[in-house]
């Protein structure tokens, strides 16, 4: 041992001897510990007493292991050897092994390998983080399987034996204990036996356990004895403890929690005599909770923030930007302070201990350990507490509700509470309803507090809602739909952006309030940074990230929740102000993802079975506003299915079919995986009618096949489509070939006159079929988007030019080649953008509610409904002009 070391370990032995009995009694007792300490170190003093005397019954040898241990770890503290870091992963190292000796121990008494039993370490043990004089929290799991069993033994009375052989073994009084053993955090504790089988704890903890038991599972882990099955068990249980979905719940759950303990620690000692370092505001459990919490919200997405030592977890919630630098760097320093001066109220006599003595003589003892006087040290104290309470008060404080408003339940208060806010009285049975227990999401205590607390603002946010009435009613159903409300309230009440949010999605978006009400965690994608931003330019490899499960049907539910994440996110943007027609860009862009991932997938599946056919692949065409990258949503995706090589190649798997069935079937499978819903909720509605000969024709030909029927067979309007084909899935040669094949047709010239006269044609045929309706009916009406398509097909067609899929993009071409007159860009971007208006907010009614009016004056970019309807008329107009400037007529 170094000098310095030498000299530190005098002073820390004369301060044990002079103020610690139990330390004094421990020197005199382990001589031969001490003696190892002054000549080899504190590290090859603990690696010796960790190496227990086999020679000794397993008793003896554990009790005489802790006195060793206890003394090595007492001085390395003292001294300033080792930090607290280390101090409190020897003393759970020396947990782990004496608990896995014992089980060994009780498991070789009936002849049996330490195998099939398992103590999974929760609390301060789970995390490495044991006190000097402490409880190990566990929970022991046994496989009925692999257990021993004595003749007429049933494996659960065999399992409760050796439980209480293990328990016996770390926590008998006779000799000294080694641990007290605290077992009460096993499922239902008051009723289960200490040991439980494997599968009983795994079904407990993914169907019945609460939020509080989440928070104890952030620091367990498999401890001793059968590790394996305990790690396997831990993983099986991982989604219980960390949800992908923003945990809101937590806090309320943890905040209840501390609120609790606060009201029951009222009444006791401010920081001074009698103050308690773990229970007392801004004391451990406090800074545990502070971690926790934040651990808990965001764990579920971010791994890394799932560090179970307190200290780490800060750091962790640090680095990823969850808390400041500066609060992680207070509330740590905080914490060593409290778990020292915890460590050395433990060490005056091993007693389990947190409160400040309240004797002048105890507090001096307690310091002089230290070589400080308790002045000094309550100052400290005073100002740890101080700083870890401010914080933890900023994070807990929602849940005080001081002050916070409440709305009457007695029907009279309710509807005079009702009309002074300007709301309708007449929705005093709705909340009467919502107020009952007829629905289940509303049963629970925190589920109800959570909406008592939000239904002022709830109310006021229906009340400006496009239809209050209506509005109401959706929330109604979302109620009804929930399965369970509390996560979903504490979300709304954690997030002040998306009450409003809330409202203007139930007032004027039915396809999204609907989605929620089948889906309340949609909610969740609105709390990400960049929800509000435009996506990414390349979402397959998101998506392929989401989808990755191990079951094909798994694998298909993911892409539904990322699609539907998606499609809900890009709908509240169009409801926040963004431009439609940047939407209907990134809507296109989640239908080019989910038709990829899922045609990849399906192709697959599918060669399990039938091989591949040699030589031939499938091809995805979309055309209609999907091939033009221009969906609503409420938008069918048009598919066309072709496939390269021969239609009478064999494939090569195990069950082979001919090219033409095997594509068939394949185009099939793809179609129902895209359209069928499942319990993940539905995709995409699919049209396959624009597929050579229609709904009559093979749902997928060849490519020659599909040339051959365009050039020989198809009409005019089924050129006019294969305008704005867009090839979305297939192998880079197969995509060659058709794009090759669609550019032959389209490139073919063609008689002008002839042309027009069935462009006409069809254009009255659809008139007759759909006619206008109203003023606000962009699509049909004359004037409207269908007549912009065939004017700018028409020219595509007529003159081989401007030949994209995407509409605008020809356009503009056709614009800049003075084809077609400027006035006709302006007048499809209004119609688009009032289109994707009109296709989330639903039919208009006769008098548009002034939401609605907001939203499509800002998508006419006009200041009010009026305006935008004028704009909309002039934006027809000008469709019409062009129509007559390029068929010759007004027909």
């Amino acid at each position: 041992m170094l000098a310095t070391d030498a000299a530190a370990l005098v002073t820390s032995l004369a301060r044990a001897q002079a103020g610690a009995p139990y330390l004094k009694a421990l020197v005199r007792r382990r001589a031969a510990t001490l003696a190892r300490i002054e000549a080899e170190g504190f590290d090859a003093a603990l690696a010796s007493a960790m190496a227990f005397d086999p020679a000794l019954p397993v008793a003896e040898r554990l009790r005489t292991a802790k006195a060793d241990i206890a003394l090595v770890v007492a001085l390395a503290d003292l001294s300033g050897a080792w930090p607290l870091e280390r101090v409190t992963a020897a003393l759970s190292a020396f947990a782990d092994a004496a608990l896995d000796a014992s089980i060994a121990a009780a498991l070789a008494e009936r002849d049996a390998p330490n195998a099939g039993f398992v103590a999974l370490a929760l609390g301060k043990l789970g995390s490495h983080e044991l006190n000097y004089s402490s409880d190990v929290d566990l929970i022991l799991l046994y496989d009925p399987t692999v257990i021993p069993v004595r003749p007429r033994e049933d494996p659960a009375d065999a399992a409760v034996r050796i439980a209480r052989r293990v328990v016996a073994l770390m926590a008998d009084p006779v000799g000294g204990y080694v641990f007290r053993v605290d077992l009460r955090l096993r499922p239902s504790s008051e009723v289960t036996p200490i040991a439980l089988p494997v599968a009983a704890a795994e079904h407990y903890y993914q169907s019945e356990a609460e939020t509080w038991e989440r928070t104890a599972f952030i620091r367990a882990r498999a401890a001793a004895g059968d590790v394996a099955l305990g790690a396997a068990f831990l993983t099986a249980i991982r989604p219980f403890v960390w949800r992908r979905s923003l945990d809101y719940t937590a806090i309320r759950d943890i905040q209840a929690v501390s609120l609790r303990i606060r009201d029951h620690w009222a009444g006791a000692p401010a920081v001074g005599p009698g103050f308690d370092l773990k229970r007392g505001r801004g004391g451990i459990r406090e800074v545990e909770f502070f971690a926790q919490v934040h651990q808990l919200i965001w764990g579920g997405r971010d791994p890394a923030l799932r560090a179970p030592a307190t200290l780490d977890a800060l750091a962790a919630l640090t680095t990823a930007g969850r808390i400041t630098a500066a609060d992680a760097t207070v509330i740590a320093d905080a914490y060593r302070f409290l778990r020292t001066l915890e460590h050395r109220l433990q060490m005056i006599a091993d007693a389990q201990t947190h409160s400040i003595p309240t004797t002048a003589t105890a507090r001096s003892a307690v310091a002089a350990l230290d070589g400080r006087d308790w002045r000094s040290v309550e100052r400290d104290l005073r100002r740890h507490t101080a700083a870890v309470a401010s914080r933890y008060d900023r994070l807990i404080a929602e849940a005080t509700g001081a002050g916070a408003e409440r709305v009457p339940v007695a029907a009279p208060a309710l509807a005079t509470w009702l009309a002074a806010a300007k709301l309708d009285p007449g929705l005093v049975p709705l909340i009467d309803r919502w107020r009952s227990t007829r629905y289940r999401a509303l049963r629970s205590v925190e589920a109800r507090a959570g909406f008592e607390a939000l239904l002022p603002d709830l109310l006021r946010t229906l009340g400006q809602a496009a239809d209050p009435a209506n509005a109401a009613a959706r929330l109604d159903s979302l109620l009804a739909a929930l399965p369970a409300a509390a996560q979903f309230f504490a979300l709304l009440a954690a997030n002040a952006r998306l009450l409003p949010l809330l409202g203007r999605l139930l007032g004027v978006a039915p396809v999204l309030a609907d989605a929620l009400a089948r889906r309340p965690a949609l909610f969740d994608v609105l709390l990400a940074p960049d929800s509000f931003a435009p996506l990414d330019a390349d979402l397959v490899p998101e998506l392929r990230a989401a989808s990755a499960a191990a079951s094909h049907e798994e694998r298909l539910d993911r892409v539904r929740l990322w699609t539907a994440d998606r499609r809900f996110q890009l709908g509240a943007q169009l409801v926040e102000g963004r431009d439609p027609l940047a939407v209907g860009h990134d809507l296109s862009a989640v239908a080019d993802a989910a038709v990829l991932v899922l045609a990849d997938e399906v192709i697959s599946e599918f060669a399990r079975s039938h091989g591949r056919v040699p030589g031939g692949g499938l091809v995805v065409v979309a055309l209609g506003r999907y091939g033009g990258q221009a969906l609503t949503h409420a938008s069918d995706l048009d598919l066309v299915y072709l496939f390269t090589g021969e239609h009478d190649t064999v494939s090569d798997g195990a069950k082979p079919l001919g090219a033409t069935v095997y594509f068939q079937r394949l185009a099939g499978r793809l179609t129902t995986a895209l359209s069928v819903p499942t319990a993940a909720g539905p995709l995409y509605a699919i049209d396959t009618r624009l597929r050579p000969s229609g709904a009559k024709g093979l749902l997928a030909v060849t490519v020659d096949s599909f040339a051959r029927y365009q050039v020989a067979e198809a009409e005019a309007w089924e050129h006019m489509a294969l305008c704005r084909a867009r090839i979305v899935a297939g192998a880079t040669g197969d995509r060659a070939a058709v794009a090759a094949a669609i550019r032959q047709v389209l490139d073919a010239p063609r008689e002008a006159a002839l042309l027009r006269r069935d462009v006409l044609a069809m254009r009255v045929e659809m008139v007759a079929a759909k006619p206008g309706d109203g003023a606000w009916d962009v699509k049909q009406a004359r004037g409207g988007l269908v007549d912009v398509e065939f004017i700018v097909h028409f020219v595509q067609l007529r003159d081989g030019t401007a030949l994209t899929s995407d509409l605008r993009a020809a356009l503009v071409m056709l614009v800049a080649e003075r084809r077609l007159p400027t006035a006709l860009i302006a007048a499809h971007d209004t119609l688009s953008r009032v289109l994707a208006v009109l296709r989330l907010v639903g039919p208009l009614p006769r008098r548009v509610a002034a939401p609605v009016g907001t939203l499509l004056a800002s998508a006419t970019g006009t200041a009010d409904v009026v305006a935008a309807k004028g704009e909309v008329g002039l934006a027809k107009a000008a469709v019409r002009a062009a129509w007559t400037a390029v068929f010759g007529t007004g027909d």
